[in-house]
């Protein structure tokens, strides 16, 4: 039998979801910008452009991660791994990092992600895209990017990162709990969590 404050929650959930909508609606609205063909670089340090990074699609999401060292950007990309048959249907999808290619490739291995990862060291990406800011340093986020017939590249869309966002459902079954997230914060190590992974 639902309660008052059962009740009270499903009016909340109704108002977040309308305000969810509005706000995909705004990010859709967004002014197109046109984007510079970066070259980024791939697992074995080869050269790679933005708009290779497309493959067959014209849409591209792209996810700025921080690094190895940030056990938050490890365990949302961590989700992603899941993730990926799906966003595939609709659009390439790859993680960009400023690690370097040697050191990015044996995290990769390390944490069995399955998407394209690229490093941006040596490039002005991260910056230009809006998430290195000279007060904050490197942000977490996503950018969407679309590629013309004409090969011209556009970013459509970005969203931040942060704990408690709609990119990582952990924040949300934590939400769950009796004494809610009370603190907690994710670990990099599969070891320190009672997980074990292979390469």
């Amino acid at each position: 039998m639902k309660t008052k404050t059962d009740n009270e929650i499903d009016e909340l959930e109704y108002q977040l979801q309308e305000i969810k909508q509005k706000l995909a609606e705004l990010r859709r609205q967004r002014p197109r910008e046109e984007i510079t063909d970066y070259q980024l670089l791939d697992s074995e340090g080869r050269q790679a452009s933005l708009s290779s990074l497309f493959g067959d699609q014209n849409s591209l999401i792209l996810v700025h991660n921080m690094g190895r060292n940030c056990s938050y950007c490890t365990m949302w990309a961590d989700g992603f791994t899941g993730l990926l048959p799906h966003l595939k249907t609709r659009a390439a999808f790859v993680l960009t990092s400023p690690d370097k290619p040697e050191a990015q490739k044996e995290f990769v291995q390390s944490r069995g992600w399955n998407f394209p990862v690229y490093s941006t060291a040596g490039t002005s990406f991260i910056a230009d895209m809006g998430f290195d800011d000279e007060k904050e340093g490197l942000m977490p986020g996503v950018s969407v990017f679309r590629k013309e017939t004409d090969g011209k590249i556009y970013r459509v869309s970005r969203a931040e990162f942060g704990p408690g966002d709609d990119f990582c459902a952990v924040w949300h079954f934590f939400d769950l709990l009796p004494e809610g997230i009370n603190g907690w914060e994710p670990k990099l190590s599969y070891e320190l969590v009672g997980l074990s992974r292979t390469a």
